[in-house]
């Protein structure tokens, strides 16, 4: 088997994959997640002698290369779905609705208090590495929705900012802080972007993996030690307002939650109901 040209192929396949998606109006991170679990089945196929794509392949890669390397659940069902998609935009008919991938469980989010949000923010020196982390709190953005933004999305006036083409290709307008404002402004006299609103040295978006690590360096310097990831701003957002009294529909919206199941977890993760109850030990 000729190693050259299988690679020749598989990088063909993937770019016209890429574009397929892309037509597909999928989001770009998405696209970059199918991509690169696609190009690990291929190389996994064609390493075991074959090109032949159907499920018991599927089976095989999922227990070779996820279960034994202990990934998560979360990571497997992505994969899952980018093979399905891939064997949709080749036209194959091979089925996987038997194929049964794991629940992820009910496990709560992460969620830091006021507090902690303050200290991490207030921790950061950098212009542009605190403006990106306040847009993703005080708006409650995924980071590819905070890192997809033009200029022209944040509207003043109104004191809203315009999510176009969002998870599920929904478009949505969410909050726009008066306090992020002002540090909106002094940013954009600063740093002067053109295309995105965010933008690493070249002038392309800003690197989501960038945005993790600032925010990584960020948590470490404010001390603080639960697991937390760049994601957790957004759940400390929506918890926030609900401890708030915001209605969960508003959050829904805000969110961007296709259904109110997802967004009801914040109900569970909300402690303000649970500190008001009288514990009875108080009064032994």
């Amino acid at each position: 088997m000729d190693k050259s040209y299988y690679a020749f192929a598989i990088a063909t396949r993937l770019i016209q994959f890429k574009k397929w998606m892309e037509e597909q109006r999928l989001s770009h991170n998405t696209i970059m997640t199918y991509s690169n679990a696609v190009s690990l089945f291929l190389n996994y196929i064609v390493k075991h002698g074959t090109t032949e794509m159907n499920e018991e392949w599927v089976r095989r890669f999922n227990y070779d290369y996820i279960i034994k390397n202990r990934f998560s659940i979360s990571y497997q069902n992505q994969c899952i779905s980018g093979v399905k998609k891939y064997l949709e935009f080749r036209g194959l008919a091979v089925t996987l609705e038997n194929y049964e991938r794991p629940d992820k469980g009910k496990t709560l989010p992460a969620v830091l208090s006021k507090q902690e949000v303050k200290r991490l923010l207030d921790g950061i020196k950098n212009l542009k590495h605190k403006t990106l982390l306040s847009l993703v709190y005080s708006s409650g953005l995924r980071i590819g929705e905070a890192l997809s933004l033009r200029p022209t999305a944040i509207d003043s006036t109104r004191k809203l900012i315009f999510i176009e083409g969002a998870k599920g290709k929904k478009d949505r307008y969410v909050l726009l802080s008066s306090k992020l404002l002002e540090d909106l402004r002094k940013y954009y006299t600063v740093y002067r972007p053109k295309t995105y609103l965010f933008e690493g040295r070249s002038g392309t978006m800003y690197s989501a993996s960038s945005a993790r690590a600032v925010f990584k360096s960020a948590a470490k310097r404010a001390g603080i030690t639960k697991e937390v990831r760049l994601h957790t701003l957004r759940h400390s957002f929506a918890t926030h307002l609900l401890e708030n009294g915001t209605d969960l529909r508003y959050i829904q919206q805000l969110l961007g939650h296709q259904s109110p199941k997802t967004t009801m977890i914040y109900t569970h993760v909300s402690t303000r109901s649970l500190q008001n109850i009288k514990n009875p030990f108080d009064d032994l």
